[in-house]
């Protein structure tokens, strides 16, 4: 097995100026491509049987010889390293996966319910299908695979706006995560201090594939130096660089030159410096405070090493999410970037104008929670000795119902015109029952849609469904599901795949919060900009799946993430009085309907 692993992922280094499949050459079709996968898939996760495959897996070595990588091995050198760090790892439920293994040991078929981490005597479980949701785990953990820390433009290309898609994508964690909490009557995370206890412990009921359980935490621990990896004080002096770069509107490179960060450029250098990347213009000064502090906070169970226990959740993407101190880190650094945002001017109601919208309400939105199968096939070690039998998990999952925008724009140019749909929405009120003021709103909007339009003259009705937003991904499928439908395609049928391509959006099931039995209200927003100024491409018009975070290697909206709600707004009336903003409330309703699915 891991022979037909390491040579995967050697190829792909070998090949990586040209990966992808935009680069293929033609007459292969994507049936044929994702059958090819789904083979290799199949030789990875079975047993090797073969003796010279058995013995080149114990004998290859990928960095033996680097000539014919095209960046000198550099790329191979990484991923052997993440590899060696166990960064590639296998997240298990322990009571499930022992489970499974008695069930295909005793050649008994069965179904195993999956629950979250902790009881109901802890009030952070009642979010844990937020943190603990396999969907938000991929989307957090295939981001970074998408924007690593450790790319360097030598490698391909420039990942374009890489630090401000840093920000955005946690911020926007950050303010589901607290939507979520006013759903379930909790208050909303709290940001990290460095001088204070960290209040929630986290116990993962998780373990490594080889290696142990992932390491617990006790409530109320107080942060410590962590041997080998930073001192407190450290982070604490980094943060005060940052903020200090901050207050004076410039970052300093390492060659002493000031970069100006007071502009709508600015976010996406400092994300690169808090990060931080190989992007980072001074990260000897700057150092890496994200990156620092979650190998900091994660190891806060064994600070010292004492008892040799392996990294915990929060040392890895895949597992971050779990711990709701993640959120509480992230809200830290969220507070940071605000500070920056609000140091820019804000917008004027001159550049906000674009001709008028009017916006109806489709009605309350409702959420439930289903019960979603997945097959543990490829949980279990496979053997010669006993023959596969089903076994497979579910899990309880947020989903909601089906909805759609109902959106009337009037276009008085008199010729058609490229409109930006941005769509947001936040909660009406605090966990204290106090209406959020529009400024304390827009900083806690959810981007819920984003798309471009072309508006013929006069009143244009628009109709945009829930499950077309370009900010969210429907769930991978199953291997099984992926290996049939494959088969389907080479016979002649369509395989339905392409909508999986991208797996960096959030989950589709996650697109509103949950809500609550009395109807959680949020404000909903409707902006329409200029779509001629605002693309950085052509025929955005025609497509629709670019938002997660850039299309053939470079962003399509040429403004800040976040538009036009991204910067302080001390007078809301310069939005209230616009005719191309919509504001309306709305209620999100969850009744506790459970139903059953796979």
């Amino acid at each position: 097995m891991r022979v037909l692993v390491l040579l995967g992922l050697v190829a792909a280094a070998s090949a990586w100026p040209d990966l992808g499949y935009q680069a293929d050459a033609g007459g292969v079709s994507d049936a044929q491509k994702q059958h090819e996968i789904n083979f290799l898939l199949h030789k990875i996760y079975g047993n090797i049987r073969d003796p010279e495959l058995k013995a080149k897996a114990d004998s290859f070595d990928p960095e033996a010889d680097l000539s014919h990588y095209s960046d000198g091995g550099q790329a191979v050198h990484r991923i052997m390293k993440d590899i060696k760090d166990h960064r590639f790892l296998q997240q298990r439920h322990c009571e499930v996966i022992e489970a499974a293994y008695r069930a295909k040991q005793t050649q008994t078929p069965g179904k195993f319910k999956s629950t979250f981490t902790g009881t109901k005597k802890n009030p952070e479980q009642r979010v844990a299908y937020f943190g603990e949701d396999i969907g938000m785990n991929t989307h957090h953990v295939t981001w970074h695979m998408e924007f690593p820390f450790w790319w360097q433009d030598k490698y391909s290309h420039r990942l374009d706006r890489k630090g401000e898609n840093f920000f955005w994508v946690h911020h926007q964690l950050t303010v589901r995560f607290d939507a979520e909490r006013l759903s379930n009557y909790l208050d909303p995370v709290g940001e990290l201090h460095w001088g204070k206890p960290i209040l929630q412990g986290f116990a993962p009921h998780t373990t490594y594939k080889y290696g142990g359980q992932f390491p617990s935490r006790p409530d109320n621990v107080n942060f410590e130096d962590v041997d080998g990896v930073a001192r407190i004080r450290d982070l604490l002096i980094i943060e005060s660089r940052i903020r200090d770069a901050i207050a004076h509107g410039y970052i300093v490179d390492k060659s002493g030159n000031r970069i100006d960060i007071m502009n709508e450029h600015g976010i996406d250098i400092l994300g690169d410096v808090i990060e931080s990347s190989m992007y980072s213009p001074n990260v000897r000064y700057y150092g890496a405070l994200h990156n620092t502090a979650h190998i900091v906070l994660g190891r806060q169970g064994d600070p010292h090493g004492k008892y040799l226990l392996p990294p915990g959740v929060l040392e890895h993407f895949e597992t971050a999410t779990r711990d709701p101190s993640f959120f509480r880190l992230h809200k830290y650094m969220d507070n940071i970037f605000k500070e920056h945002k609000d140091s820019l001017p804000p917008y004027t109601k001159e550049e906000l104008t674009f001709e008028g919208v009017k916006m109806i309400s489709d009605g309350e939105l409702e959420t439930f929670f289903e019960d979603f199968e997945y097959s543990l096939h490829n949980a279990v070690d496979d053997t010669e000795e006993i023959a596969d039998v089903e076994i497979s998990t579910y899990v309880p999952r947020l989903n909601h119902k089906d909805f759609a925008y109902n959106i009337d724009v009037s276009n008085n140019q008199g010729a058609e015109v490229l409109a930006t749909i941005r769509i947001f929405a936040w909660p009406h009120r605090d966990n204290n029952g106090i209406q959020y003021s529009f400024d304390e709103g827009r900083w806690n909007a959810i981007e819920l849609d984003k798309f471009w339009i072309k508006l013929a003259p006069g009143v244009n009705h628009i109709v945009r469904k829930s499950s077309e937003s370009a900010v969210t991904v429907p769930d991978v499928p199953s291997f099984q599901t992926l290996f049939d439908k494959t088969k389907e395609a080479l016979a002649g049928s369509d395989s339905g795949l392409r909508s999986f391509e991208s797996a960096t959006g959030i989950p589709n099931r996650f697109l509103i919060p949950k809500g609550n039995e009395q109807g959680l209200e949020f404000d909903l927003v409707v902006a329409v900009t200029d779509g001629t100024a605002d693309a950085a491409m052509d025929a955005l018009h025609e497509n629709t799946e670019f938002i997660h975070y850039g299309s053939h290697g470079k962003y399509p909206d040429k403004r800040p993430h976040g538009y036009p709600l991204d910067r302080r707004v001390p007078d809301d009336r310069v939005f209230e009085e616009l005719p191309n903003f919509g504001h309306i409330q709305v209620k999100v309703f969850n009744h506790g309907e459970h139903i059953h699915s796979h």
